[in-house]
């Protein structure tokens, strides 16, 4: 006996379900720019392996804090203190190991476990005083920039801290998660082959991949699971759809929202003392408007403003945007400057976008 269906259960083809992800806008605005830039720089070798890995680094820098600043937004939160923390952070892995000799090891993890406690700040005076995290972390904006200045003058008169890279390179843990680049064999083999490039000497043009990348791909694999596959994921879900019906029905969302502030902190911690390492030094200016590159790499990746709907793999399509186009303007003959230009033209597209979204969400429920 066939079973009647029910009225109320509505299919859906597989076409019109993936238009309405959140990666869709992101996905699209990847395949134009890779579009528009194979036919402007396509001869420029922007798109060699040393090319490659040029504009895929930069991605992979935003992309770190693209990822945590995107599972704060779904969660519907904002943290606009990750791009002082970048500089923060470095200051503290720089100037423990430049001018109090502890060993790089050592101030990496002092460094994560300071970012880390004050994300939990930043979450807890969120939590406890209700007032909105754009004002809470703004004001950790200004503080954590002051204080980053401010030591580094202290401690080096200037507003830059530098040798670090060398004890970087010489530490297990630097040598190992943090400095330079992975996969030497293989490259040199693939040089062998005569597939890539190579020098006058024989050695490849590119030595490897870099390990910030590997660290992008590692974390957005992580959190994409976690936020797909886990209770905790339903769970950021819940909060930022509706945090009063979240908590009703049992879900902890004090200790979900503060859990993301401290993950963002991680993130930006991450993207610190990988550029301390690959850069040798820390300055008091890194970081700086970070917060907002990677909240628009989040919108542009499908998160809503409002919260409760995003994705990481869209919030890293959109840092790919950005790798793709902040380096791929200088293999043309435009003005590096009107990449500000583009930038503000794909937020103002991806907020559009997610408006209709919104709605569309809005008239399903």
């Amino acid at each position: 006996m066939q079973s009647a269906q029910d009225e109320r259960v509505r299919s859906e083809g597989g076409l019109k379900r993936f238009l309405g992800r959140p990666e869709f806008a992101s996905l699209a605005g990847v395949i134009l720019v890779f579009v528009i830039f194979g036919v402007t720089a396509g001869d420029s070798g922007m798109f060699n392996l040393d090319g490659i890995v040029n504009w895929m680094q930069v991605a992979a820098y935003l992309g770190l804090i693209a990822v945590g600043a995107c599972t704060l937004m779904i969660a519907g939160e904002f943290d606009l203190s990750i791009g002082s923390m970048i500089g923060f952070a470095g200051m503290m892995v720089a100037i423990p190991t430049v001018y109090f000799h502890w060993p790089f090891w050592l101030a990496v993890v002092f460094a994560f476990a300071g970012s880390m406690a004050l994300g939990w700040l930043n979450g807890y005076l969120v939590i406890k005083t209700r007032l909105p995290s754009f004002i809470v972390t703004l004001a950790f904006l200004f503080i954590l920039r002051g204080l980053t200045l401010a030591l580094s003058i202290m401690f080096a008169n200037r507003t830059i801290v530098s040798g670090v890279g060398e004890y970087a390179a010489k530490d297990w843990l630097g040598n190992a998660f943090f400095s330079g680049t992975v996969g030497h064999g293989l490259f040199r083999w693939m040089a062998q082959q005569h597939w890539i490039a190579t020098t006058d000497s024989g050695a490849p043009l590119v030595g490897g991949i870099p390990k910030v990348i590997v660290w992008w791909i590692v974390l957005a694999i992580v959190a994409s699971f976690v936020l797909a596959r886990t209770r905790f994921g339903n769970w950021i879900f819940a909060v930022g759809g509706d945090a009063n019906a979240a908590k009703n029905v049992g879900v902890p969302v004090r200790r979900v929202k503060i859990t993301l502030f401290v993950f963002t902190a991680f993130c930006a911690c991450l993207f610190a003392v990988l550029q301390v390492a690959d850069v040798g030094s820390a300055a008091a200016d890194r970081g700086l408007q970070k917060e907002f590159e990677a909240i628009i790499a989040a919108v542009i990746g499908g998160a809503l403003l409002t919260g409760g709907y995003g994705s990481v793999i869209g919030a890293c399509f959109g840092a790919l945007i950005f790798g793709v186009v902040q380096i791929g303007i200088s293999y043309t003959n435009l003005n590096s400057d009107w990449f500000r230009v583009f930038l503000g033209v794909m937020l103002l597209v991806a907020v559009l976008f997610n408006n209709y979204v919104r709605r569309r969400v809005t008239e399903a429920r």
